[in-house]
């Protein structure tokens, strides 16, 4: 008998419950056919045929030819070498067809709908993201569109991250020519983080704690809480000159 948690972790292997029992119970036997393995594994007998097909398919077993028709297991290890190879074949090929549409008329398209963006309020462009890898990725767009300045303010725990995070993102904006600095409260805690961003921005040391960043002084994500758990962080963003300038003096008031 296999225990949910136990099905639930072969489904990492990019299989359905159903696929995830058959593949189990097949291991146990080696080989087996498919009214067996439908007994052992708990699978209606008019679905084992398709499962045992798809996994065939995937290369979790193979069929033996003759009467009645049997099924052999993959040894283990070979499915991972598989599961690796096919799951790379795959992100090859949607970043593939991602490229084709970067050079196709599609993207011209897009940027004529684009066009709208212009015209929206600044009011509008507010908008607020929840958790910490979408907050992350949101400063990644951020400093990638960055064309004179990047300031980052953070916390002791958040300049490790950062220097995870964004470490890539900043380098390249280094390369084109954008100002980076980067405050935090520097600790022993983080000072390898700091040492790494020090070698592709400014850092500065502030005597308490902030969250936010912004760029070229007219776009601002500030985060709402000092430090929690990475589910329930939200920062907000706003594009709007008038008040990221507003922020960027009372921030540097605060450091003077």
């Amino acid at each position: 008998m296999l225990s949910k948690e136990f099905v639930h972790k072969i489904k990492d292997f990019g299989l359905n419950s159903y696929e995830a029992k058959i593949w189990a119970a097949i291991l146990s036997r080696g080989i087996s056919t498919a009214s067996e393995l439908s007994d052992i594994s708990n699978v209606p007998r008019s679905r084992a045929y398709d499962v045992l097909e798809s996994l065939e398919k995937k290369g979790f077993i193979t069929m033996k030819l003759g009467k009645p028709i049997k099924y052999i297991a993959v040894a283990p290890e070979e499915v991972i070498t598989r599961v690796k190879k096919r799951i790379k074949e795959d992100s090859d090929q949607h970043v593939k067809l991602v490229e084709s549409l970067e050079k196709s008329d599609v993207l011209d398209e897009l940027k004529l709908l684009a066009k709208g963006i212009e015209h929206i309020d600044p009011s509008e462009l507010s908008s607020a993201i929840k958790g910490q890898e979408n907050i992350h990725e949101h400063l990644i767009s951020m400093i990638k569109g960055a064309k004179q300045s990047v300031i980052i303010v953070t916390n002791e725990e958040g300049l490790k991250r950062k220097a995870d995070a964004l470490r890539h993102a900043i380098e390249i904006a280094k390369r084109r020519g954008v100002t980076v600095e980067v405050y935090a409260p520097l600790t022993e805690k983080n000072k390898k983080a700091a040492e790494v961003l020090r070698n592709i921005a400014t850092v500065k040391n502030i005597p308490f704690s902030s969250r936010f960043c912004i760029t070229d002084d007219e776009q601002l994500l500030f985060m709402l809480a000092d430090d929690v758990h990475a589910a329930y962080d939200t920062g907000i963003f706003v594009k709007s000159p008038f008040f990221t300038g507003t922020i960027k003096n009372l921030f540097e008031n605060a450091v003077k």
